[in-house]
């Protein structure tokens, strides 16, 4: 279990550094990092949990000082890993220039390796007002604080593989499963045995990225059929937090890192289905959870059409952008 941070408690707020990108814990704080070219302005929210209604501390970035280039950056010193956070993103509305900026709305950190949705209401992402009690909160989580014990790809060669292809959730959600956890990475643990009886030698997990299980896709005889997939990201650094047991103590990480491990010692490899060409932020009717509003013409490729833009090409991430990439 990672240590929490106590809240209600004022954080003295530093200069801080551009790189990395995301929110990097040490041993004094937590550095936080965001690209954001034509942002005018920041705000970082501390939450004491994931599912409080309002942050208990709001810093706002100075830009003589918390901005270098189109890095925005702070070093809140004290703080540690689990803490709760997300941001306020100020600058232009105008739609005709790509522009889609609303302070109003509180974002997820498109670095993040941890997010929560224990209050998240989708239509209130959708709508300009705020939506503070109501929207996704991410969560700083040291990366190093894992011991893999040793542990290295397989590197079976391709021919020689039997893949088992897996949907996270539907492998163990039923009661039949049998295990403790059902619909989770640990769930997929306690199956191992099973995978190994059927001679599976690697499993091809379907997209394991954070995405919006409430988001309704379809109405069918009057039954509303939500996201069982996963293939429109939110975070492409974030485990599904649905998949995970403790995903309000920030342990997104460490459990999906103890199944791959789990997996690996049984002798069988992990393949991801991964999507890497658009978001659930969809287009101009979308929610705004993230990179749309932190920065949506340097996030998103948007084709241009009559005197507006044509927001269905919000669908497609700009990786090409070098500060939206991570190696």
């Amino acid at each position: 279990m990672i240590a929490t941070t106590a809240p209600q408690t004022s954080f003295v707020a530093e200069k801080g550094s551009p790189h990395p990108l995301g929110a990097t814990p040490g041993p004094e704080g937590v550095n936080f990092s965001l690209f954001s070219e034509n942002a005018t302005g920041v705000e970082l929210l501390l939450f004491s949990t994931h599912d409080a209604p309002q942050p208990f501390q709001t810093i706002t970035l100075d830009p003589y000082v918390n901005k270098t280039f189109h890095f925005w950056h702070v070093f809140v010193r004290g703080l540690r890993a689990c803490a709760h956070y997300a941001y306020r993103v100020d600058g232009p509305f105008n739609p005709a220039a790509g522009h889609r900026f609303n302070k109003n709305k509180v974002l997820i950190d498109p670095y993040s390796r941890g997010n929560t949705n224990s209050v998240w209401k989708r239509v209130d992402a959708c709508g300009p007002d705020d939506n503070a009690t109501s929207s996704m909160r991410s969560v700083v989580i040291d990366p190093a604080a894992y011991d893999w014990e040793g542990d290295q790809p397989l590197e079976r060669p391709m021919e020689n593989l039997i893949i088992y292809e897996m949907h996270v959730r539907g492998f163990t959600q039923s009661p039949s499963s049998g295990v403790e956890h059902p619909g989770t990475f640990a769930g997929i643990i306690e199956k191992i045995p099973y995978l190994k009886d059927l001679g599976a030698t690697t499993v091809e997990l379907l997209p394991v990225f954070d995405f919006d299980e409430t988001d309704v896709l379809r109405v069918v005889d009057g039954r509303p059929l939500p996201d069982y997939w996963g293939y429109s990201t939110m975070g492409f650094f974030a485990p599904q937090s649905a998949y995970c047991v403790g995903a309000g103590s920030g342990n997104h990480l460490h459990e999906f890192r103890d199944m791959v491990k789990a997996l690996h010692r049984a002798g069988i490899g992990v393949i991801l289905d991964v999507v890497f060409n658009h978001t659930d932020e969809g287009n101009h009717l979308g929610p705004t959870f993230s990179f749309k509003g932190i920065d949506n013409r340097t996030y998103y490729f948007l084709v241009p059409c009559s005197i507006t833009w044509t927001f269905q090409a919000a669908e497609t991430l700009s990786t090409a952008t070098t500060p939206s990439r991570r190696s």
